[in-house]
């Protein structure tokens, strides 16, 4: 008896929104808006909704072509497994028109509403992220994270440009940290979910340089943030309620990478260490970006220097 083959169901509007990964774009969200509220200035309160809706858009727009690019590999890695694509939830073809419309909209919308330089950043962060470093480093070098951290660290500068028009030392400061942030956390889960990578090929840290050289990188990122994240203050950019929480927050992460640093290579069921370093980083970039608004907002009503 000759069996049937399945009709493909039409993809529901949370195969969509699960495209975006909305996890990681919170986070986008956030530091781009923290980045808005912290610049000088005053920016009409429905262009800066504009303005963080396209930054989410543009995010969104590259999180889908990201998946759409990777289909195969996201299928042979058991975090990415259930994705819309993996399992044909969606066609490609789908998630490939998806990403492009949000991408070109966020743009195009940004530069009409708000002001072109803000949209031009936008335009380069979603080309480093689905061009160079989806394309073209993720799958050849262990380097692709170190690279590619600049596609996550544009959110802030767009929503600083976006109050402003220009681009000063504040908003690539805030633009660095990120970059600076982003090897150890994205290393500390990659250490326990090394064997994912393994499965389908990508060269990821852990598996090209091996365990113990990764671990050494996280604890020589984490030393070079503390002074990094407590720049904005040490130029005068921010006042000392931002100064030092940066202090604190990044003496705190750089206190839960030395054991990851120093400790021999383990079962991924036994990552303690390392599951509290990768938690720990999502909650810094939150409370560090949270703490330049606090510290914009007290200075704003004259309560700090």
């Amino acid at each position: 008896m000759t069996q049937t083959k399945p009709i493909q169901l039409p993809a529901e509007w949370r195969d969509f929104f699960a495209l975006t990964k909305p996890r990681v774009m919170t986070l986008v969200i956030f530091t781009g808006l923290c980045g808005l509220l912290a610049a000088p200035g005053n920016i009409n309160p429905v262009l800066g909704f504009t303005a963080i809706l396209c930054i989410a858009m543009g995010a969104g727009g590259s999180a889908v072509l990201n998946q759409w690019w990777e289909a195969d590999i996201d299928g042979g890695m058991k975090r990415t497994a259930n994705r819309p694509l993996p399992t044909g939830r969606m066609r490609r073809e789908d998630a490939r028109d998806f990403g492009i419309l949000l991408s070109v909209a966020s743009v195009l919308i940004m530069g009409v509403a708000v002001n072109w330089l803000a949209a031009v950043i936008l335009a380069a962060a979603i080309v480093y992220y689905v061009v160079i470093y989806t394309i073209w480093l993720k799958p050849r070098t262990p380097q692709n994270i170190v690279i590619g951290g600049g596609a996550g660290a544009f959110p802030p500068m767009i929503g600083w440009v976006a109050v402003t028009g220009d681009i000063t030392l504040m908003p690539v400061l805030l633009f660095t940290i990120i970059f600076m942030w982003t090897p150890p956390h994205f290393w500390a889960l990659a250490l326990f979910v090394k064997t994912d990578y393994e499965n389908v090929g990508i060269p990821m840290m852990p598996n090209v340089r091996g365990e113990t050289s990764t671990r050494r990188q996280i604890l020589v990122y984490s030393i070079i943030l503390v002074p990094i994240a407590a720049a904005p203050w040490f130029i005068g950019g921010t006042g000392a309620v931002y100064g030092i929480a940066a202090l604190a927050l990044s003496l705190a992460f750089l206190a839960l990478s030395v054991p990851v640093a120093f400790r021999q290579t383990g079962d991924a069921d036994k990552m303690r260490p390392e599951k509290r370093l990768f938690a720990f980083s999502i909650v810094y970039l939150f409370a560090l970006f949270a703490a330049l608004v606090v510290d914009r907002v007290l200075a704003y009503q004259g309560l700090v220097a």
